[in-house]
């Protein structure tokens, strides 16, 4: 009996792949299905350019996937137990993860997972299954982006500041959420910008989720506080260093942000959604008010699908009927 191979969650490591703790997950399984799964991983890695994140949520499930079915068949599953699977056998495993309590949107995902690993080993020739397909994903509840409004945006900027230990800190502060909300981007994609890569022009290029590039506008603002802090930062930045670093001159560290942005909340007795994200959301959001459209903003927040930038018009028309509700005559009577 051949000997089961091991799965370990790292793929292509010696392609010098930087996921670390999926490592520490394994899976005893069919070698043959072993080389599939380490194969897509490393396709999702290197070629499809995912996350380190999003790989290690794609690996965890699919090792929790083939762990059910060693229990579910009674032994390993080899690639033409794969090939034999039928809709039964799917949902069979996503009851057991709600049973574990796995929420709605991380089944979605888990079946996700498998639909992605199931195209792959079907393009490949390792083997073909097209019971998956009949197989629906959980509905999930339409999420809406929560944004400041304008006078909550614009009050967080004149405040944050203040709150800062520093007065070098409060100017890195409002960079940074000016930066925030000034060009839609996520906190870790200024975070990981450098001294280099701040902007001098009109124009900043971000490198986003999956290594892809985007060119937005910065607006004279933004440019101007960044200035003002890079001007009193204490800290010399070579042009290779974090643009935003913390107070031992090291890269800041989100947590920082975070608490921040919380303080600011107290301050100001903003809502709970108000969070560094939500400066982003608020970009598309009144951008969306003010005329823009769908297209433009969804290049600006580098969202792969237009459904994605979709949802702002929910927020926008939430917003519009509660206006109508609190200016229209008929609405008092």
């Amino acid at each position: 009996m051949a000997r089961p191979a091991r799965l370990s969650l790292r793929p292509g490591s010696t392609r010098g792949s930087k996921l670390g703790a999926p490592a520490a997950i394994g899976f005893a399984g069919d070698q043959a299905v072993v080389q599939a799964c380490v194969a897509w991983l490393d396709w999702l890695t290197h070629e499809k350019r995912a996350s380190p994140h999003s790989v290690d949520g794609y690996g965890r499930d699919l090792a929790a996937f083939l762990r059910f079915l060693q229990e579910h068949l009674g032994h390993l599953p080899g690639l033409d137990d794969l090939a034999a699977l039928v809709p039964a056998d799917f949902r069979a495993y996503l009851a057991q993860r709600f049973g574990e309590g796995l929420a709605r949107s991380s089944a979605a995902r888990a079946l996700s997972a498998l639909r992605g690993f199931f195209r792959f080993v079907d393009r490949r020739g390792l083997c073909s299954n097209a019971a998956l397909g009949t197989v629906r994903t959980p509905r999930l509840p339409k999420s809406v982006p929560k944004a400041l409004t304008e006078d909550e945006a614009a009050h967080s900027l004149e405040t944050v500041a203040a709150l800062a230990l520093h007065p070098w800190m409060g100017k890195r502060d409002l960079a940074l959420l000016t930066l925030l909300y000034g060009c839609g981007l996520r906190l870790g994609e200024a975070l990981g910008l450098t001294r280099g890569e701040a902007p001098r022009g009109d124009s900043l290029v971000v490198t986003g989720k999956g290594n892809k590039q985007r060119v937005v506008p910065v607006l004279p603002i933004v440019r101007a506080a960044l200035d003002d802090y890079l001007a009193e930062c204490p800290w010399r930045l070579e042009a290779g260093a974090p643009l935003f670093v913390g107070a031992r001159g090291g890269a800041l560290n989100p947590g920082v942000v975070q608490r921040q942005v919380r303080r600011l909340r107290a301050a100001l007795g903003l809502p709970e959604t108000a969070t560094p994200h939500a400066l982003r959301h608020s970009f598309a959001t009144h951008l969306l008010a003010s005329g823009g459209d769908l297209r433009s903003i969804q290049e600006l927040l580098g969202h792969a699908s237009l459904s994605t930038t979709q949802r702002y018009t929910t927020v926008d028309a939430t917003r519009l009927m509660e206006v109508h509700r609190a200016a229209h005559p008929r609405a008092r009577v």
